[in-house]
C-alpha cells in the first residue's frame, strides 16, 4: 500500500501550454493575468471547454513541474530520480527549439525507463512506429488542440498504469526474500502471475523449469493454457529456440521469459507488441520467482534435515534395540522347521522378518552416513547376487531380468553398499511391475565403460515414475503408490552413489530408467 505517485512534468516551449496543463491538473482560482492568458490560448488553439474546477474522488491530486525545453526537462528528470521521487507522467511537446520531443524522450530514457511519456503536439510529423522504436513502448500520443477532460483522462490513466506497475514490481521483488514452504510459495506465485498476466492483457500463463538433462517440469499455471498449447512441445521449443538464458522474447501472440532453467510462457489475447516496461516486469518475475523457488527448496531440505537429526537419534536407538529381536525370528523359524514339516506360514514369517530387518538397516545406515571403504568389486558378482535376491521374493517368479555387463569388470567401491544400490533399484522395479500387473514384466540391467566411468542402466517396462515426484524422487520419505514403502530406499541409493563419487539420474521412456555413473 505505497503512496500513489501523481507527479507530472510538462515539457513545452510555449509557456501558455505549460500553464494551461498545470491549471487543468491543479485547478485553482484564476487571477486576471491567468484569465487573459486563457483567452489568448483560446484564440491560438481553438476554444476548449472551461476548466474542470470540480474534481471527483477518482481523479488523483496531481503535482506538476514544468520545463521550457528538452535539456531543462531532462535535468529535472535526472534530479527527480536522484532524489528518489521520479515523475509518473511526462507531457512532452514534439516540436521545440534545441532537442525536439523525440530526442528529449530518448535522453529521458537514459535515466528513467519507467515514466509514462505522452506526446502532445499540433503536428503529426512522426509515425507512432518511429516514436515507439526510439522512445520505448510506454508512450502515448495526443494532438492539439485538446479538451481539459482529455488531459485529465490521459494523466489519470497514465498515473494509474504507472502505480499499478510499480506496486507489482515491488511485490515481485519482495518474493525472493520471503521464507515460505513450497505450497505457500506456489499460492503466492500464482496470485502474482495472475496480476502480471492481467497487466499483459492475458489470462493464461505458465511457469516451468528445465533440469540439467533438459527434462520439463511444470511449476504452476493459470487459465486454460494447457488446453491451448502442448506443453511438452513448448518445452522442446524452449530447448531448441536458441533463446538466451536471460532473455524475454515475443513471437506473435506468444511471450517467453527465461532465466537459466526457469521460464514463464504466456499467450496474449491479441497480437500486439508489448510495452518495454511490461517485458521488464516479466523478466523481473522470472528472476525473483526462480530465487524464491530455490529458497523454498533449500528451506524444505534444511527443515527435513533438522527433523531427521532430531527424530532420527531417538528412532535410531529404538530401531537398534529392535533389530536384535527381529533377527532372532530367523533362528526361531529355523527351529520350527526342524520340529515340523514346515508350512507356508513359517515362510511368510521369514519374509516379514527379513523385510523389517532391511527397513531397519536402511534407516540406520542412512542416519549414520557410514563412509565408503573402497576395494576392487566384481560388478557381475554384485549384480547377479542382487538378481538372485529379487527372484527369491514371493510373486516375482514371472518377472524376467536380463543382464548385459562387460566380463571381468572390477570397480573400486564398497561391495555391500553397491549390492544394496543394485538390490534396491531392482526390488523397486520388481515391486512396481508386480503391483501394476504388467504384461510380460521385464527388467534390463546393462553396463559399459565410458570416459573413465562405469555406466550402469537399470530400466523396466512398467508405468514409469509419476511426474509429480520425478524431481524429488531421491529425497528422503518420497514414495507413491507402493506397498510397504518407506521412501528411504532411493535416498540411500543416492547417498551411496555420491559416497563413491558417482551420480545417478532418472527418466521415463516406456518405463523407469535409472542411469548411474561410477568413476573408475
Amino acid at each position: 500500500m505505497n503512496e500513489v505517485n501523481t507527479s507530472v512534468l510538462v515539457i513545452d516551449d510555449e509557456e501558455m501550454v505549460r500553464d494551461n496543463i498545470e491549471d487543468i491538473l491543479m485547478p485553482h482560482g484564476k487571477s486576471e493575468e491567468q484569465s487573459n492568458i486563457d483567452s489568448a490560448f483560446d484564440i491560438l488553439f481553438g476554444s476548449p471547454k472551461p476548466l474542470l474546477l470540480t474534481r471527483t474522488k477518482c481523479i488523483p491530486a496531481f503535482t506538476v513541474d514544468k520545463a521550457s525545453n528538452g535539456m531543462e526537462g531532462v535535468k529535472k528528470v535526472k534530479k527527480a530520480i536522484e532524489a528518489g521521487n521520479p515523475y509518473a507522467v511526462i507531457f512532452l511537446d514534439m516540436r521545440m527549439p534545441g532537442w525536439n520531443g523525440l530526442e528529449t524522450a530518448v535522453e529521458i530514457r537514459k535515466y528513467d525507463a519507467k515514466a509514462e511519456i505522452i506526446f502532445v503536439t499540433a503536428y503529426s510529423d512522426r509515425s507512432i512506429d518511429e516514436i515507439v522504436e526510439q522512445a520505448g513502448q510506454n508512450v502515448g500520443y495526443h494532438c492539439k488542440p485538446y479538451a481539459p477532460e482529455e488531459i485529465i483522462q490521459l494523466a489519470t490513466k497514465a498515473v494509474t498504469d504507472y502505480n499499478k506497475l510499480r506496486n507489482l514490481e515491488k511485490l515481485i521483488e519482495s518474493i525472493s526474500s520471503i521464507g515460505l514452504s513450497k505450497n505457500q510459495l506456489n499460492s503466492l506465485l500464482k496470485n502474482i502471475l495472475e496480476q502480471l498476466a492481467g497487466s499483459l492483457d492475458s489470462d493464461m500463463a505458465l511457469i516451468g523449469k528445465l533440469d540439467k538433462e533438459l527434462n520439463y517440469e511444470k511449476i504452476l499455471s493459470i487459465g486454460a493454457i494447457e488446453e491451448r498449447v502442448d506443453v511438452d512441445q513448448l518445452a522442446e521449443r524452449v530447448k531448441n529456440s536458441g533463446i538466451e538464458k536471460d532473455e524475454v522474447v515475443q513471437l506473435d501472440e506468444m511471450v517467453l521469459a527465461r532465466l537459466e532453467n526457469y521460464y514463464v510462457f504466456t499467450l496474449l489475447q491479441k497480437e500486439e507488441k508489448l510495452k518495454t516496461e511490461k517485458m521488464y516486469l516479466l523478466k523481473l518475475f522470472v528472476q525473483n520467482a526462480a530465487q524464491a523457488i530455490r529458497n523454498a527448496e533449500l528451506n524444505e531440505k534444511l527443515i527435513r534435515k533438522e527433523k531427521l537429526s532430531a527424530v532420527g537419534q531417538v528412532i535410531g536407538m529404538v530401531m537398534h534395540d529392535l533389530r536384535t529381536p527381529i533377527k532372532n525370528i530367523k533362528f526361531m523359524t529355523d527351529m520350527m522347521r526342524q520340529e515340523s514339516d514346515g508350512n507356508e506360514l513359517i515362510d511368510m514369517i521369514d519374509q516379514s522378518a527379513e523385510q523389517a530387518s532391511n527397513i531397519f538397516e536402511d534407516f540406520l545406515d542412512f542416519l549414520k552416513e557410514i563412509p565408503v571403504q573402497k576395494m576392487p568389486v566384481d560388478l557381475n558378482k554384485v549384480v547377479n547376487e542382487a538378481i538372485e535376491l529379487a527372484k527369491s521374493h514371493e510373486g516375482w517368479s514371472n518377472i524376467t531380468i536380463h543382464s548385459y555387463l562387460p566380463d571381468g569388470q572390477f570397480i573400486p567401491g564398497d561391495e555391500s553398499k553397491l549390492r544394496r544400490v543394485i538390490s534396491n533399484l531392482v526390488n523397486n522395479a520388481a515391486d512396481v511391475l508386480h503391483d501394476h500387473k504388467v504384461t510380460e514384466p521385464t527388467i534390463h540391467i546393462s553396463g559399459w565403460v565410458e570416459n573413465k566411468h562405469l555406466m550402469l542402466v537399470i530400466c523396466d517396462n512398467g508405468p514409469g515414475i509419476p511426474k509429480d515426484i520425478l524431481s524429488t524422487l531421491f529425497e528422503p520419505f518420497v514414495t507413491k503408490n507402493k506397498r510397504c514403502g518407506t521412501g528411504l530406499g532411493l535416498a540411500i541409493v543416492k547417498q551411496y552413489i555420491a559416497a563413491h563419487g558417482g551420480k545417478i539420474g532418472v527418466s521415463n521412456n516406456n518405463g523407469a530408467i535409472f542411469t548411474i555413473a561410477l568413476p573408475l
